[in-house]
């Protein structure tokens, strides 16, 4: 979880994501933003608690244009990762949550447990193939050997094909139980693969059903529709409100990640309504044209004085504009409005810290303590808070906090290194001079796999 973009100030400062070290970009990043992230979190805890999962498993936002979503387990949990991609594609929340209960389905069976053992038994023919195209080079038959582990390739993609597929159709059978249990329709669930499917059709002559990972879109469409027709939810719509927090976040993500043009053909300037003015805010901030920007976040505010995310991006807008000062008092707007959301705590902190006003040292770090609380491995947030400690001219608890840095972006030597340095000078017996012994301990063998590899 250490390679986490920030994407603007909820989107935390647009301007900061190219200031960011190389790994903590990347081409397929986590794209953080409260907005969209709680969401995400409202679409899945019905889902999870009706599937009896305990913790509910987070959900993430990766940038990347494929229409694609998948479950996985890492962190020490289970996680949903939803592609950016996806979520522009999809129309409306129903579809989403579809989306999402599929992929509960593939938790509540226990697939990303199992996925393990499926790749070992198709991995069995691949090592058989091996063997005898080994044999056949030793005999000088080299085509042969070629030929042998070509076709041992294939059976072996072939069976955990097989395997997946009973996955898949298992998912989406707990996916549609899940939105019955929750009353919720499964039309978005049939709605997505039905379009699809007729990308697919649209897109290849021929499909070999053996060779995809998944069923094909028709046979899924098929299943489907039987669990629609039993669903007495089927036809349940999605709330006004829903509707349109959905559209908002499809708004500001599209004016945050397309290009430009696509991006003001997809909201001209001849839509006035709330989404096409969030998503031009976006827009204009990236360009950057900062005066249109903050002009379409006002009318926004004037609209809804009390959306914690449009003070957020007005903040963005102001520290972008190299106005910090100005920033602080929306940033503080905002964590009013969500005083438990980490990233925005660490938006107002870099606002207060960017001002290089010793005085805001203090709160700054009270905030970035607040926002770890919530989230002890977010490699930014450690990155600032090494940042205060340091115009607050606390070495020890800088060095400290720049080991957490490193032990959370991976580099383990580094991570030791400014741990030791904490430890020679933080009180010995105290929590943190504890912490900086944790990290050494934790570090010292991963660093020497490290340096192995």
């Amino acid at each position: 979880m250490s390679r986490k973009a920030l994407f603007a100030t909820g989107f935390t400062c647009a301007f900061l994501v190219y200031a960011l070290p190389a790994w903590a970009q990347g081409d397929m990043g986590l794209l953080r933003d409260t907005e969209t992230e709680e969401m995400l979190r409202s679409y899945e805890t019905p889902l999870a608690r009706a599937a009896g999962l305990d913790p509910v498993p987070k959900v993430w936002l990766i940038g990347d244009s494929e229409i694609n979503a998948f479950a996985a387990y890492g962190d020490g949990g289970e996680n949903i990762f939803i592609f950016s991609g996806i979520l522009l594609w999809l129309r409306k929340p129903n579809e989403l949550i579809g989306v999402m209960a599929h992929e509960t389905g593939h938790i509540s069976a226990g697939h990303l447990s199992r996925g393990e053992y499926g790749m070992k038994k198709a991995m069995i023919p691949m090592l058989l193939s091996l063997v005898a195209a080994v044999g056949a080079m030793v005999a000088g038959a080299g085509a042969l050997a070629e030929a042998i582990m070509r076709v041992g390739q294939a059976y072996a993609e072939g069976q955990f094909a097989a395997f997946t597929k009973v996955q898949e159709s298992t998912a989406d059978q707990i996916g549609a139980r899940l939105l019955l249990a929750t009353h919720q329709s499964p039309m978005g669930m049939y709605e997505t693969f039905r379009r699809l499917a007729n990308d697919e059709a649209m897109s290849a002559y021929k499909v070999d059903k053996f060779a995809v990972d998944h069923p094909t879109g028709q046979d899924r469409v098929f299943d489907l529709n039987d669990m629609v027709e039993a669903s007495p939810y089927r036809e349940v719509q999605d709330s006004p409100e829903s509707l349109h927090t959905f559209q908002m976040v499809q708004a500001k993500l599209a004016g945050f990640i397309l290009p430009v043009k696509e991006a003001l053909n997809r909201y001209p300037e001849s839509d006035t309504s709330e989404p096409a003015r969030y998503a031009r805010a976006m827009v204009y901030l990236r360009q950057p044209n900062l005066q249109k920007a903050l002009s379409s976040i006002n009318s926004l505010i004037a609209e809804e004085p009390n959306n914690p995310y449009f003070y957020e991006a007005r903040g963005q807008i102001y520290l972008s504009m190299a106005r910090p000062v100005q920033a602080i008092p929306d940033y503080q707007k905002s964590v009013n409005l969500r005083p438990q959301a980490p990233q925005l705590r660490l938006a107002l902190a870099t606002a207060q810290l960017a001002t290089e006003d010793a005085a805001q040292a203090a709160p700054a770090l009270a905030n970035l303590k607040a926002a770890i609380l919530v989230e002890d491995d977010d490699v930014f947030t450690w990155y600032e808070t090494a940042q205060a400690y340091s115009m607050l001219n606390n070495e020890p608890m800088a060095n400290l906090s720049t080991a957490e840095v490193w032990y959370n972006s991976g580099d383990m030597k580094k991570a030791m290194v400014f741990a030791t340095r904490a430890r020679g000078k933080l009180p010995q017996g105290s929590a943190d001079w504890q912490r900086a012994g944790d990290i050494i301990g934790a570090a010292a063998p991963l660093a020497a796999q490290q340096r192995r590899g």
